[in-house]
């Protein structure tokens, strides 16, 4: 969108005795795309943003056509003219985003590579420092605010304390940026992000951990098959975020020395030591905590493998996904997806759910205290 207004290709249009602000023409973006190597042909093209339009970016100025159509219509960005749906959690992502880019962009940034117990961390700052440098940027009123927001930040999976073991404080503890706002992703990543939707019937969650025909130079994960042997399948995994960090963080790996590339553990067998009711997690005082996830999706899935139900619980995380990158671990509970309250639901449920939903998945878990 940034780059279509830089190029002029989003701008005032009149048609019909009318202006119509901040749009483009539906065949001249098309165009744009093969032009500048973002899709390899045309219907490639025009397959692109209809995906587009399914996932509420654009959509038609007078919203006469449901779907994209490649000729000389009048096509605009819903954050362009406000209609783009703002929920509370995609507010918290994109204040993150805008955080991030603030502080990449300074000189003398408080976001450095900084070691801790003889581990590198990337994008770190100390929570003092965050707190000192919101109030002085005017991004809070008070500390008190900032460390809100702080919390705010780090419930979405967007900071976390570099080990996590702490919430956000004002104190000299360390935390980190997980997500790396600056990661392009190629627009073509869209036709692959529901390529394993065919095998949504599958006990195995597909959309976590498995790829239709993978392609050896591009996976590492492991692709499991009902009554089967597990199968191994290790190469360099497309957008990892051990690729991003530059190292393995030990919270988001198996083992502290694992090296990239990492490969996902996935036990056939339920990981739970013991059955969990929910009337266990939603008693008074029961040692849980809730947290909410944002996970982007990438061209692969999101990285992680549901079972159980009633309450559903995750059995696998790939350690270079983007659950993990979110924070997702091993046995937490699914409390809700995309806001809807799924306890009482089975695993092929909330995976269907799951799938059929928007790229960014928003969910809350529960997760026994330590």
């Amino acid at each position: 969108r940034l780059r279509l207004h830089d190029g002029k290709l989003i701008k005032d249009r009149r048609y019909h005795l009318r202006t119509y602000p901040n749009c483009f023409v539906a065949k001249e973006l098309t165009d744009w795309l093969i032009d500048h190597k973002e899709a390899p042909d045309r219907e490639t093209g025009i397959r692109l943003l209809q995906k587009l339009m399914d996932h509420y970016i654009i959509h038609h100025v007078c919203d006469e056509h449901s779907d994209y159509k490649d000729a000389k219509l009048l096509y605009r960005f819903r954050k362009d003219d406000g209609t783009f749906p703002l929920t509370k959690d995609v507010k918290v992502f994109m204040r993150g985003q805008s955080l991030y880019e603030k502080l990449v962009s300074v000189e003398e940034s408080i976001l450095k590579v900084r070691e801790e117990n003889s581990v590198k961390y990337q994008r770190t700052f100390l929570g003092c420092e965050m707190i000192d440098w919101l109030v002085q940027e005017g991004e809070a009123e008070s500390r008190k605010e900032a460390v809100e927001l702080g919390r705010a930040l780090l419930e979405h999976g967007i900071i976390q304390h570099v080990s996590n073991r702490h919430h956000f404080f004002d104190s000299d503890v360390l935390y980190q940026f997980w997500i790396n706002f600056r990661r392009r992703r190629r627009l073509t990543e869209l036709l692959n992000e529901n390529s394993s939707r065919a095998l949504s019937e599958s006990p195995d969650s597909p959309f976590c951990l498995r790829k239709l025909n993978p392609d050896p130079a591009n996976t590492s994960f492991l692709s499991v098959q009902t009554n089967k042997e597990i199968k191994i399948v290790s190469a360099v995994r497309r957008s990892s975020i051990t690729s991003l960090a530059g190292n393995s963080n030990p919270y988001f790996s198996p083992a502290p020395m694992l090296v990239f590339p990492p490969v996902a553990e996935c036990n056939p067998k339920s990981v739970l030591k013991r059955p969990v009711t929910n009337e266990e997690l939603l008693s008074p005082g029961a040692p849980y905590i809730k947290k909410t996830l944002t996970i982007v999706g990438d061209a692969v899935g999101w990285g992680f493998v549901v079972r159980g139900g009633r309450p559903c619980h995750i059995q696998a995380v790939d350690p270079g996904g983007p659950a993990a990158a979110a924070g997702m671990k091993v046995c937490q509970f699914v409390f809700s997806v995309n806001g809807m309250y799924v306890l009482h639901l089975d695993y092929q449920t909330i995976s269907s759910l799951i799938m059929t939903g928007p790229r960014t998945l928003v969910m809350e878990v529960m997760e026994a205290i330590e």
